[in-house]
């Protein structure tokens, strides 16, 4: 599963805003943005995603 389809389902579980994920996640508000629109992330910020993702849970 792709990145970006894991941010989505998550933002649905959570209802949590792009702009409010991206911010807390990796300290970028236009992650969610700029990765629909093809930004490639290193393994490094795959990674702080992941663990924001499994810290919180959905």
């Amino acid at each position: 599963m792709t990145l970006l389809i894991e941010i989505d389902r998550y933002l649905r579980a959570t209802g949590m805003p792009s702009t409010k994920f991206g911010r807390l996640a990796v300290g970028d508000p236009r992650l969610v943005g700029d990765l629909r629109r093809g930004r490639m992330p290193r393994d490094k910020m795959v990674a702080q995603v992941e663990a924001f993702m499994a810290g919180i849970g959905a």
